[in-house]
């Protein structure tokens, strides 16, 4: 791995810990104004200080957040079909390498849709991002995105992180399961769960708490974080379970404390 590719690599999964607590805003690209987000800056802007890296699309990057800033950006490059379309899962190319490189990213992030009717489409759209990115030292964040006819379990889970891995993937985003030490065991590259969607604020850090535990780098949280009652809160006690090893009850108190 040359330096360039181990540095970025090294400012988004810190070192000293092995993990990451990545936050995720990249949801307007196919779901529009989310809740939460209809005003993206003023529910970013203070939730920066408590994440290791930002993942958000060019635009989003550019009309919302401050150039200042020094946290470190994953820049979502696939899309193409919105929640209206019936064929969501058809993603392609939406953002070139040189973009990348202009807003001086961290990572690139694309989804693959592994099992889905448009499978091979998104798994070559995917290595053409790898080979621009691995040009310029740039890691590719794999999103194994799931449609509602897959089931998220290990079995799964571990052969979408395997092939994105197999195709070049530096990080993969995975969604927690059952056994999840099977796909922890079976992929040779860092794993982060992805937050999904909006749950009770204790078992959201009960599923970081159990990802970590169980050997996953981090989490990519969005919705658990930004739909929180208190987002700032909740940040900073998901940190506290991905960099601190704190466990769920000291977690949860301490969200409720600064709540």
């Amino acid at each position: 791995m040359d330096w360039g590719m181990a540095n970025r690599i090294n400012r988004i999964i810190r070192p000293d810990t092995g993990r990451t607590l990545m936050f995720a805003v990249d949801h307007g690209y196919f779901m529009g104004p989310t809740t939460g987000l209809e005003k993206l800056d003023e529910t970013v802007t203070p939730l920066l200080p408590y994440a290791d890296s930002l993942m958000l699309t060019r635009g989003a990057l550019r009309y919302y957040v401050s150039p200042k800033i020094d946290t470190p950006i994953i820049l979502r490059v696939s899309g193409g079909t919105s929640i209206l379309n019936k064929q969501m899962l058809h993603e392609g190319i939406v953002a070139g390498i040189e973009d990348a490189i202009r807003l001086n990213v961290a990572a690139v992030a694309f989804s693959i849709m592994v099992g889905a009717d448009y499978e091979r489409d998104t798994l070559l759209a995917f290595t053409e991002v790898i080979d621009m990115a691995e040009r310029y030292g740039i890691p590719t964040l794999a999103v194994t995105a799931v449609g509602k006819e897959l089931v998220r379990d290990a079995k799964y889970l571990s052969l979408a992180s395997r092939i994105a891995a197999e195709l070049g993937a530096r990080i993969v985003k995975t969604y927690f399961c059952d056994g999840f030490e099977q796909v922890i065991q079976s992929c040779p590259v860092p794993v982060v769960i992805a937050g999904g969607k909006k749950i009770p604020e204790r078992e959201a850090l009960e599923m970081a708490y159990q990802a970590v535990q169980t050997g996953a780098s981090g989490v990519d949280m969005g919705r658990n974080i930004f739909q929180a009652d208190s987002p700032i809160a909740m940040v900073q006690a998901v940190r506290s379970i991905v960099q601190d090893d704190s466990n769920v009850d000291k977690a949860f108190q301490l969200y409720n404390d600064l709540k």
